[in-house]
């Protein structure tokens, strides 16, 4: 689906068709073109009445798994990631959002819906003012609700980080693997998007390229500054899952040596147990015990009581179980 919005005589009306001459430098409109999981015929737009390279165009149709800025000398190419609102299973599940803009023109091109862009497109027909000041004031706004967006997610998952915490200490159990390599899964996402999307930002807040305006960096400094925070909680929380995991392993090898020592123990009392009934069961004349032949078992059985008595007093007193 494509839509387009120009902005024109102080006005911002859509439109559906795309005048040529409204893109061509010291054009007094300004043209906003979105698309939502185009088709072959849709996307061709981007070839024929752009003319963008065969390269940025293929990965605007394609997908592309980190952030990315190039400079194409007409025009820039910017890859960012927004949050998955449908995310169910782990927090971030992310979407691809590719930009192109010029001096007059932005086109965005994704396969998802995206809540940001959908929101200011329904705003911008309302508020002139949100086009006519500019294409890259727009890609900031658009941008500005992509990085908002993390925030909420990235405090679900702290939540979910602090009750993972609190099961691990409080009451262990083996199936706490799994839940922490799923916490591992979703910070290694997050850290994967964010960390080069903070490197995106701050060449558009450093006034590098001609199509972004000084007064426009300075409102970038202000979105890289939120992501440059989102990379230090994505790192933050590698670490605590780094610990709850050694924390984890540290516990399971714990259990495991309280059993190993719990049969040591009983294999011991019952090595000396096992030789007397072992010699005694022999068919061979041994010395008689006191008593007679009637007593011999009851000898026998004390003996074996007094020594196992005797190993689990030292057992307990060397504090071994």
């Amino acid at each position: 689906m494509i839509t387009i919005f120009v902005h024109q005589g102080g006005e911002t009306k859509p439109v559906e068709t795309l005048d040529p001459a409204w893109l061509q430098p010291g054009s007094p409109a300004r043209v906003w073109v979105d698309l939502t999981s185009p088709t072959d015929a849709e996307a061709a737009i981007l070839n024929d009445v752009f003319h963008f390279h065969e390269l940025a165009v293929e990965d605007a149709i394609g997908e592309i798994l980190h952030p990315k800025i190039e400079s194409y000398g007409e025009y820039l190419y910017l890859v960012l990631h927004g949050i998955d609102f449908k995310a169910s299973t782990h927090a971030f599940q992310t979407h691809e959002v590719d930009f192109f803009i010029g001096p007059n023109y932005l086109v965005t091109v994704h396969d998802e819906f995206s809540r940001s862009i959908a929101r200011l497109a329904d705003v911008c027909p309302r508020n002139d003012f949100l086009l006519g000041e500019g294409v890259d004031a727009l890609l900031h706004r658009i941008v500005d609700a992509m990085v908002d967006n993390y925030r909420p997610e990235v405090e679900k998952l702290e939540q979910r980080l602090d009750d993972v915490e609190h099961r691990v200490f409080e009451r262990p159990s083996q199936n706490d693997v799994r839940t922490i390599l799923a916490l591992k899964r979703d910070v290694g996402s997050l850290r994967r998007v964010v960390t080069p999307q903070r490197d995106v930002l701050a060449r558009l807040a450093r006034r590098e390229f001609p199509f972004v305006s000084d007064a426009v960096a300075y409102r970038f400094r202000d979105v890289y500054d939120h992501l440059v925070r989102l990379v230090e909680d994505a790192n933050l929380f590698q670490d605590r899952v780094t610990g709850l995991l050694d924390a984890h392993l540290s516990f399971a090898s714990n259990r495991l040596n309280q059993v190993m020592k719990v049969l040591t123990v009983i294999s011991t009392v019952f090595m000396p147990l096992t030789v007397l009934t072992g010699m005694f069961g022999m068919n061979v004349t041994l010395p008689r015990l006191p008593g007679g032949e009637g007593a011999q078992f009851w000898w026998i059985c004390v003996l074996m009581a007094g020594i196992s008595g005797s190993l689990l007093w030292f057992f307990t007193r060397g504090r071994w179980k």
